[in-house]
């Protein structure tokens, strides 16, 4: 990692940085392991952070201004975070996975049609495939995806037109894609959109840009790789520390690449190499790249 091409952008010490993006002029990220969300604008010395009753894996935006987050066993409705970080758990929407006590939540977004579709993970430390995917709508509530069990579901996003729907057991080195029906919850054609050679590298967090080009976070390889739509690496980023873990573009033009990091797994000896681990990592683009995410359908705009 001798070249480092995002600089750094909010010093943080986040055990687990997740699930990154950008709303409402600001820039939105959960650390998982501390039950936290953070909300920055990119100008304050530190963020907003709001503390929350478990783990959150991920989360979205409505339409009507709340939001979904999906805690480690459940997908509940909220209030955004107040001025202080306050947030209101306003109703439990669906649980998952009860049977499963070492799975929690992990990687999620909206589809191009307003779905909310996530992943569990087994988060212990012989991880098997025993998670799955889901996509939750207010319409039809919770349906299993018709996708293999994972150990750790992960780069999940879409194509522009949401037709392709792309997703990754980060175990398998692997980056997948398939035909996406959103009404019907339904995928087919699976296949292998990348295998990630990146050394030291596996699939984390990915996005889709405004030219149907997908990002992936590899955690391990301190590395953000843009692949072109017909899965070849277009360019390869690093950054100052070993577990990239999720991008985003966002910012008032569109053109800031921002990424999450973590400090989970990481050594003495790791963290004494690389103290900036946990923290925001950015790079300005050339051009707007930022695809926005469909707010979550609640109901009328």
């Amino acid at each position: 990692m001798n070249t480092q091409d995002l600089s750094l952008a909010l010093q943080m010490d986040s055990t687990l940085g997740e699930g990154i993006g950008w709303f409402d002029g600001r820039w939105w990220w959960t650390d998982i392991q501390r039950k936290r969300l953070h909300v920055w604008d990119g100008v304050a010395a530190a963020p907003l952070t709001a503390h929350l009753p478990d783990r959150l894996g991920s989360f979205v935006h409505t339409r009507s201004g709340r939001m979904v987050l999906g805690l480690a066993k459940s997908i509940v409705l909220a209030t955004q975070p107040d001025a202080e970080g306050r947030i209101e758990i306003l109703q439990t929407l669906a649980e998952f996975e009860p049977e499963l006590d070492g799975n929690r939540s992990n990687d999620g977004r909206t589809d191009r049609a307003g779905n909310y579709v996530f992943g569990t993970i087994h988060d212990v430390e012989d991880k098997r495939a025993i998670a799955s995917l889901y996509q939750y709508s207010s319409r039809h509530g919770l349906r299993r995806l018709n996708l293999p069990h994972v150990a750790i579901a992960n780069s999940i996003c879409f194509s522009p037109d949401g037709r392709t729907m792309y997703f990754a057991d980060t175990l398998d080195c692997r980056i997948r894609q398939a035909d996406y029906d959103a009404e019907r919850a339904e995928l087919s054609n699976i296949r292998t959109f990348v295998e990630v050679t990146t050394p030291h590298g596996w699939p984390d967090g990915a996005v889709i840009d405004r030219q149907g080009c997908l990002w992936n976070a590899q955690w391990g390889a301190g590395a953000v790789v843009q692949y072109s739509p017909e899965g070849q690496v277009m360019r390869t980023l690093h950054l100052a520390g070993p577990h990239s873990s999720c991008p985003a573009f966002g910012g008032a033009n569109g053109d800031q690449l921002m990424v999450t990091t973590a400090r989970q797994e990481l050594s003495e000896a790791d963290l004494a190499a690389w103290p900036l681990s946990g923290s925001l990592f950015t790079l300005q683009m050339d051009e707007p790249l930022s695809l926005p995410d469909v707010l979550f359908d609640d109901g009328p705009l």
